[in-house]
């Protein structure tokens, strides 16, 4: 316990001497020293220089030892697996990306152990520790027994996908839906470091979102929390890929607002018909464009003020391929939000970081470390 409070007290202020974390923890110097030595002899923590200036001793910086050690993160798409190979503050060394051939389980671990065993021999010249493989998907995740319960868009249902994987590249594996990971990685260094209660929203394939509380994200009662995107917006809607009619996403993700601004170009057979078309068309005033980018963002933002005053999040984190859109979409999400919250709401941060999703799923293998519950040791590259 106590070696989890310091690392994560080191991770969010980034440099702390012994006498500061005593202070800070209430542990006494004894303690902070045994527990540091032990920490910097693994190699998780490094001495930093001290800062010249003042009489008598200058303490010693502690920091995190963050090049010390490696984590793989690996985001399943659409025909693809996005992957990456970061350090432990989940900056990215190297990444790829490993289609598959079709959705069954099997496919997708055959695309999962290439990535792995690509990624490891792409690792720098005396790389330390491999701390883990961290998957997400869109699904209802059991992360504490990596299974994915169900997945609509892949159609896997009780998938053990986490010790199907570890038996393959002989290290841990940890497993989450991607939101739920994409908001743990904006927690440990990202957009949400510095907040206590935040949300992050995914908006592509389909919109998800999770709330963090005090560091946790949470995750509700079976895995559900979140599912934003399978709210009813119209009854009598279009089908979603959840099999009901009407769900948000089936409305407003990103795909259907592409296809809803296609079907006004249905006369024009040539020209890309993508998101940053959309975009530099609505920049070049069409109205089709910016009337559903704007009725997109209003009905977004409406159920965001549901969930805000519900929750009351200090900030909106927004990621995914729909943030491409820019103000033309967080505008009038953020008048939605001004118009129908209870209080003064939260204000909305676009994360437009390559890799930041894949990154995400290192995150669970980096939580892994920071909580001190691996079951199974690191292991060299």
């Amino acid at each position: 316990m106590n070696r989890r409070l310091i690392l994560n007290l080191i991770r969010r202020e980034e440099q702390l001497s012994r006498a500061d974390i005593a202070a800070a923890t209430g542990l006494s110097p004894a303690a902070v020293t045994f527990v540091v030595s032990d920490l910097i002899s693994e190699g998780y923590l490094v001495e930093g220089k001290t800062i010249p200036g003042g009489g008598g001793r200058r303490p010693i910086p502690l920091e995190i030892n963050y090049a010390g050690h490696l984590a793989i993160g690996i985001k399943m798409n659409v025909g693809s697996l996005e992957c990456v190979l970061t350090d432990l503050s989940t900056a990215t060394l190297s990444s790829l990306t490993v289609e598959f051939k079709d959705t069954s389980p099997n496919s997708v671990l055959n695309a999962a152990e290439t990535a792995v065993s690509r990624l490891q021999r792409l690792a720098p010249e005396g790389a330390g520790l491999l701390t883990g493989v961290g998957f997400s998907m869109p699904g209802t995740i059991d992360a504490e027994k990596g299974v994915c319960v169900k997945s609509h868009r892949f159609l896997w249902e009780n998938v053990p996908f986490a010790s199907m994987l570890q038996e393959r590249v002989n290290v841990p594996v940890w497993m989450e839906d991607d939101t739920l990971a994409f908001a743990l990685a904006q927690h440990l260094f990202g957009l949400g470091r510095q907040h206590r209660v935040f949300t992050a929203v995914a908006i592509g394939v389909g919109i998800g979102c999770a709330t963090v509380v005090d560091g946790k994200v949470q995750r509700g009662a079976h895995g559900h929390a979140g599912k934003i995107g399978h709210s009813l917006h119209q009854q009598g809607g279009p089908i979603c890929e959840c099999g009901r009619s009407g769900c948000l996403q089936a409305f407003y993700s990103e795909p259907a607002i592409i296809a809803r601004w296609q079907q006004t170009r249905a006369a024009e057979k040539n020209g890309s018909v993508d998101r940053y078309a959309m975009k530099e068309a609505a920049l070049q005033g069409d109205q089709a464009a910016i009337s559903i980018l704007q009725e997109a963002g209003t009905a977004i933002g409406i159920h965001l003020a549901r969930m805000v005053d519900i929750v009351d999040p200090e900030i909106i984190i927004v990621g995914g391929e729909a943030v491409t859109f820019g103000d033309l979409l967080f505008d009038p999400m953020q008048e939605a939000l001004d118009l129908y919250c209870f209080t003064q709401p939260p204000a909305l941060v676009p994360d437009e970081r390559d890799n930041f999703w894949s990154s995400g799923a290192a995150a669970l293998a980096t939580q892994g470390l920071f909580n001190f519950e691996m079951t199974t040791p690191a292991m060299t590259i």
